[in-house]
């Protein structure tokens, strides 16, 4: 299966009101990099172990590791959790950023610093969540 696939039966998946809300977080994402790589994580590791929640993935970035080797990894991904949705920006040089620029406008969620993580979108201030979105796909 394709990752477009993957990710659908991955969103198709979830509960409602779930389903429809990363649904519209998808689309979202979509919308402010139409173009952008598309990944899909399903959270196991090679010994087929769940280590963590399936994550869509948007964009990329290349982590350089200490001993000079690079792989390339999403910039921005999306993971239903058992409370809702987490939203991550990921490869942040700064990682109070998020935190200190969105965590008082976004609304009722938690901000961390590479992810934001709420209930439901009608929490959320979702001008702020593509705010904080638009910042992560300008990251270097």
């Amino acid at each position: 299966m394709n990752v477009e696939g993957q990710i659908k039966k991955y969103i198709i998946s979830q509960p409602e009101p779930k389903r429809s809300e990363m649904q519209e977080v998808h689309k979202l994402i979509l919308q402010l990099s139409p173009a952008c790589k598309l990944w899909f994580f399903d959270g196991k590791d090679s010994e087929d172990k769940t280590v963590s929640n399936p994550t869509i993935g948007y964009g990329f970035y290349t982590i350089k590791y200490a001993n000079g080797k690079t792989r390339e990894f999403f910039r921005i991904g999306v993971s239903a959790n058992k409370t809702g949705i987490s939203v991550y920006v990921l490869g942040l040089k700064d990682k109070t950023y998020l935190a200190k620029t969105y965590g008082k406008k976004i609304g009722k969620a938690s901000v961390s610093g590479y992810c934001i993580k709420f209930k439901t979108l009608k929490d959320v201030d979702v001008d702020v969540l593509e705010e904080t979105i638009r910042y992560g796909f300008e990251q270097e």
